[in-house]
């Protein structure tokens, strides 16, 4: 296909991708001249609309992100480019250990990453079971630009385009040979990054090809080795009840009424490795001696490796006629670490009964045969000889297939597309330190000193008061165990008794036909009225088949039974763009467009989504634009089909006494209930108020689950005066209001609406152990509770300076000011305002805001960015370390601690080499800023939306051009 070019053209083509990495606002254009031909000029397709316009902007705010712009931030991934952006929430990264799979995501206005829709080259990309799109199945060695609607879209895209659009476009018609490496590192020395990518593109007179192969090595950053995360709380020397050595939970009259341990270093007696201690060598239990520091073991940034092939072309067949395709091939290779297993028996720490420590086994110091009262042992052992990883390999396929091209009908433009897509992703997952419970329970039952063989064995021994008889039973292929043992002590033959190396499996696939038609249809006083048209044809399916041992539940970590499900999907949708008036007194311009799209799923029925926008240039230096959307977002897989999966959830029992929020009322209901008033709530750290339960709890998927919707409104300016030259203003206020959002709640909430709210709905979703009242069992499942109301303002400024006698320069600022963040739980449930507030891995920042300073100079470039984040406020229980200790409320204390505004600096300077090769160095958070510290994070004590603490990422990049 012949493509003609004008200077209208390539300015529209310009004010499309040029910004700075900041902001993305389009550039004012130069008005052709009056005699210049503009009667065939190239249209294009925006973010937002399948209508091709020449017309850049549209009625919807779109970001976009040159590749010049990625270019400049020194990161390695598309995920860490997205989410820099100032419209982007939090959402999952490599600072995710626990909790992490290696994934990255990205999530538009905080409303989660299953509200964010990602395309590539403007097609649905593969999706999670849980219905986000991992952005590390995205190599970013092949991202020409990225284009961010800050918008609702359904209408034009279907499900999951609540919160915006993110649209990656890939390289494309590009001819020549580039090669890049990137190297670098934190200033401690740590989190080693390379970076290596080849990119091939050849044309001919009908054809190109453009070939890429990239490798990105991200290195690991232990918690350990940074003041602020070396510890589970940072200011405070607390540690794990769970203790590298053995510790007796049940030394006392009863279970918790005193704790024993042996320290280490102590001798036992016995075979070797097989040593026994006795009870004189037990000491009491203490947390400031024996405790373990679990946080030092963990990693601070997860590493990854990720290898991508990609291939693109097109053939022109005629003139009006290509056949397109692209593929892709991409690995990731990454790991989470934990400190090694808190291991127990018992059922007062959430254990079968058979796992206690036998009376007659010959390691328990209670043992008659050693003169105690052959008591079974309530016990505890973490073992620290081998860390728990949690290693994934996931493989990414994606192919596109199709045709496309255009013709004139009437002295009409037409432009046509139908294609084949198809996304697949396979992962295999290993889980490595996580112990066999069947292995464990024969382990610590009865076992004895054979002397036959000089080893202790599992089973029972003759009877000394019939020595004629044979009563010995020895139980083959058992191993006992100790779990008393001191720490570093435990027998590698033990451990490979006990320990199993899970492998579970993972596949989501999607597949889709399309076809999209394009045009003109009649002339309007504002000009040719647009519409476009298509339909799309889509399968989305998946499954998670864990180990047999997880799904059996005899595994020491979280048991879950296999998902797996599927649904398919039809839909049509139009679009039309009227322009209604043009170069009219007050109407430089006014088009208004109207889209709607009708979605007929498998599994919950059928729904309809329309939108309406316009745009009005009252002069030539303004436009005013707005758009209000209909959307909605489909139950994924995983909402629908999730097999059981066992969590242990953080949470405090607000019936416990040592509660500081304990009212009269939530009293009252506990004490109906059954709770005693000096009831304390028991974790895994001890007993007290707040912390990891001991008992598993059970989430799962719910087949009744529907569509949530949505309604998205925004209205706003572009101004660009005539008399500023290169001054470009933004400014869009946004609403988005989701009814219907499909969220499982919380333990906290789940425990509040039934003591504070008596909704006994909620109270028959746990279950209390009716001797000791500890929360046993609770179901956490999905559902269209929650409406959610979110409303703010962006404010984009691009300015290029008159180019002087010492460079060229351009500043930016992009900025997402939250003014609301309205949740209801449940439709009757009081709305409440988060905006400001933070929650454990939750961060709802009032203000993010980023500004860029660019000088160029000849063949010298140097780039400022700055990282804005505002203050936030949590919920802090722990005293003198909460910034308010003292607040009150009207119910009674209420200590809350300040999260810090936080603002990072990062910095690259680069040459452009006379062989055609660019140098760049840089540096990322300059003045090595600490994130605020936070009590209520699950993990590091800072939330992992924030950099690496008291670290400088250093960097050098090289780009060779052939």
């Amino acid at each position: 296909m012949t493509l003609k070019t004008t200077k209208l053209r390539n300015a529209i083509s310009f004010a499309l991708v040029a910004g700075t990495a900041v902001t993305g606002t389009a550039f004012a254009q130069d008005a052709a001249p009056a005699d210049q031909e503009a009667t065939t000029l190239d249209r294009i397709e925006v973010t937002g609309s399948r209508i091709r316009s020449v017309d850049a902007e549209t009625s919807q705010p779109v970001l976009v992100l040159s590749r010049e712009d990625i270019q400049k931030q020194g990161v390695t991934s598309v995920a860490e480019v997205l989410n820099r952006i100032s419209a982007a929430g939090p959402s999952i990264n490599r600072t995710f250990n626990n909790g992490g799979d290696g994934s990255s995501t990205i999530s538009l206005r905080n409303l989660g990453a299953s509200r964010t829709l990602v395309l590539v080259d403007g097609r649905r990309w593969v999706s999670s079971l849980g219905g986000s799109v991992d952005l590390n199945t995205i190599p970013s060695a092949i991202v020409e630009r990225i284009e961010v609607l800050k918008d609702g879209a359904s209408a034009i895209y279907g499900s999951d385009a609540i919160a915006g659009v993110v649209n990656i476009i890939t390289r494309n018609n590009y001819d020549g040979a580039e090669a890049s490496a990137h190297v670098g590192q934190f200033s401690e020395g740590d989190g080693e990054r390379t970076s290596i990518a080849a990119t091939l593109g050849a044309n001919t007179d009908r054809s190109n090809v453009v070939i890429s192969l990239s490798r990105v090595e991200e290195g690991e950053v232990m918690a350990g080795d940074r003041e602020q995360s070396a510890v589970p709380v940072f200011g405070r020397n607390d540690r794990s009840g769970f203790s590298a050595n053995g510790k007796i939970w049940n030394a006392g009259p009863g279970d918790f009424s005193e704790f024993t341990i042996v320290p280490p270093g102590a001798t036992g007696t016995g075979p070797a490795g097989q040593q026994r201690y006795s009870l004189d060598q037990f000491v009491p239990w203490s947390s400031a001696e024996h405790g373990y520091n679990y946080a030092k073991d963990n990693y601070l940034l997860t590493p990854q490796t990720r290898t991508a092939l990609y291939l693109k072309g097109r053939f022109d067949i005629t003139d009006s006629i290509s056949f397109v395709t692209d593929a892709l091939y991409n690995e990731r290779r990454s790991e989470q670490q934990l400190a090694g297993f808190p291991l127990s028996g018992g059922p007062a720490l959430g254990n079968a009964a058979n796992t206690v420590l036998s009376g007659d086994s010959y390691f328990n110091p209670y043992n008659t045969l050693y003169g105690g009262d052959g008591r079974d042992v309530t016990w505890s052992r973490r073992l620290t000889e081998q860390n728990r990883v949690y290693q994934q390999n996931v493989k990414t396929v994606h192919t596109y297939a199709g045709f496309n091209g255009s013709f004139q009908f009437a002295d009409r433009y037409f432009d046509w597309d139908v294609g084949y897509n198809f996304n697949k992703s396979d992962q295999e997952d290993a889980q490595i330190g996580d112990a066999n419970m069947l292995a464990v329970a024969a382990g610590v039952g009865p076992s004895f000193l054979d002397p036959a063989s000089g080893r202790v064995v599992c089973g029972t021994p003759d009877n000394p008061a019939t020595p004629d008889v044979n009563e010995q039973n020895i139980i083959d292929g058992c191993v006992p165990f100790n779990p008393l043992a001191p720490a570093g002590t435990m027998p590698q033959e033990q451990l490979d008794a006990i320990l199993f190396t899970a492998q579970d499996a993972f596949q989501n696939r999607s597949e889709s036909f399309t076809a999209n038609l394009s045009g003109e249809i009649v002339e309007l006083p504002g000009g040719m009225m647009g519409f476009a048209a298509g339909i799309e044809s889509r399968k989305e399916s998946g499954f998670d088949r864990p180990d047999a041992f997880v799904a059996a539940g005899y595994t020491s970590g979280n048991s879950r039974l296999p998902t797996s499900g599927e649904y398919d999907l039809d839909e049509i949708y139009a679009e039309l763009l009227i322009p209604v008036l043009a170069d009219v007194p007050g109407a430089q311009l006014l088009e208004f467009s109207v889209a709607s799209r009708y979605s007929d799923y498998s599994n919950f029925g059928d729904t309809l989504n329309s939108k309406f926008g316009f745009k009005w240039k009252p002069f030539e230096d303004l436009m005013v634009r707005g758009n209000w959307a209909e959307g909605f977002r489909a139950p994924s897989i995983q909402t629908l089909y999730r097999g059981i999966a066992d969590s242990y959830e953080s949470f405090g029992d607000i019936c416990s006494s040592d509660n500081p929020g304990l009212t009269a009322t939530i009293a009252a209901a506990c004490a109906a209930d059954g709770v005693p008033a000096d009831f304390i709530q028991r974790t895994n750290g001890g007993d007290g108020y707040f912390g990891q339960t001991i008992y598993p709890f059970s989430f799962g998927g719910n087949p009744n689950a529907g569509p949530e919707t949505s309604t998205s409104e925004t209205l706003g300016l572009v101004y660009s005066p005539s008399y500023v030259d290169g001054l470009n203003v933004t400014l869009d206020w946004w609403s988005v209001e989701i009814e219907g959002a499909l969220s499982t709640l919380s333990v906290a909430t789940i425990l509040d609406e039934c003591y504070a709210q008596g909704n006994q709905t909620a109270c028959s979703l746990f279950t209390r152990d009716p001797v000791n009242y500890q929360i046993t069992s609770m179901i956490l499942a999905p559902a269209n509770l929650a409406v959610i109301n979110v409303e703010g303002y962006d404010l984009g400024v691009d300015y290029r300076f008159p180019e002087t006698s010492f460079g060229r320069f351009t500043a930016g600022l992009n900025a997402s000011y939250t003014s609301k963040y309205d949740i209801q739980q449940t439709e009757t449930a009081e709305p409440e305002n988060v905006v400001g507030m933070y929650f454990n891995q939750d961060p709802n920042w009032r203000l993010r805001a980023n500004g860029s300073l660019d000088w160029s100079m000849g063949d010298f470039g140097v780039t400022w960015i700055t990282r804005y984040y505002s203050g936030l406020v949590e919920d802090c229980g722990f005293g003198p370390l909460c910034s308010d200790p003292d607040r009150r409320v009207d119910t009674g204390p209420a200590p809350r601690n300040k999260l810090g505004a936080t603002t990072y600096h990062d910095v690259q300077a680069r040459y452009e080499l006379p062989w055609n090769g660019t140098v760049k160095l840089g540096m990322n958070n300059v003045f090595k800023k600490r994130p605020p510290t936070s009590y209520t994070v699950f993990a590091n004590s800072f939330d992992p939306q924030y950099d690496i603490p008291d670290s400088s990422y250093i960097y050098m990049e090289y780009v060779q051009r052939f």
